[in-house]
């Protein structure tokens, strides 16, 4: 295993609307590193329930972030980086994921509700509707410094939030 200075994975992580995948695919360019959408991991029922406006419970989501934790151990193994975006809301969910790993960081996409709301409400075409943000919120708990997370603010340009991200984990070898 690598370490916190030397990470084989991000998972970029935040409630719905935080960003999430326009950060990790322009930081995992940025850095030349490959790009997971987390949600492509969800079963088709996941995202049926998500799309009908019913929230997950912990059993929904278990499969998922098992699968996620099973492909970053499988980038981690064959050398490669990539930039994983989940929402991974609980410590539980995070430590799922992370299990242990030091060669693996969070980073938060921190925002407030309503500037969150205000880009859900413009945002189309995808499976979570505007009216789960409330729950995401309530069910959001942000990482502790245990868990040596990276916190950004994303009322910030995305290339704002990248560098903010970069910096922090000193990645800029530039």
């Amino acid at each position: 295993m690598g370490d916190a200075a030397n990470p084989c994975a991000l998972v970029v992580m935040g409630v719905s609307g935080s960003g999430k995948s326009t950060v990790a695919e322009a930081l995992a360019a940025r850095l030349g590193w490959r790009f997971e959408d987390g949600d492509q991991f969800h079963s088709a029922s996941n995202i049926a329930k998500m799309h009908a406006g019913h929230p997950l419970t912990d059993d929904d989501r278990w499969p998922w972030l098992r699968a996620i934790a099973d492909e970053i151990d499988r980038i981690c193994r064959a050398g490669e980086r990539a930039v994983i975006t989940c929402s991974a809301l609980k410590r539980a969910y995070r430590e799922v994921v992370v299990h242990g790993r030091k060669d693996v960081r969070i980073v938060f996409l921190n925002g407030t509700q309503p500037l969150i709301a205000g880009r859900l409400a413009a945002r189309r075409g995808h499976f979570m509707p505007p009216g789960l943000l409330t729950s995401q919120f309530q069910t959001l708990e942000p990482p502790t410094a245990s868990e040596h997370p990276v916190t950004v603010s994303v009322d910030a340009t995305v290339k704002t939030v990248v560098d903010d991200i970069i910096r922090q984990l000193k990645l800029d070898r530039s």
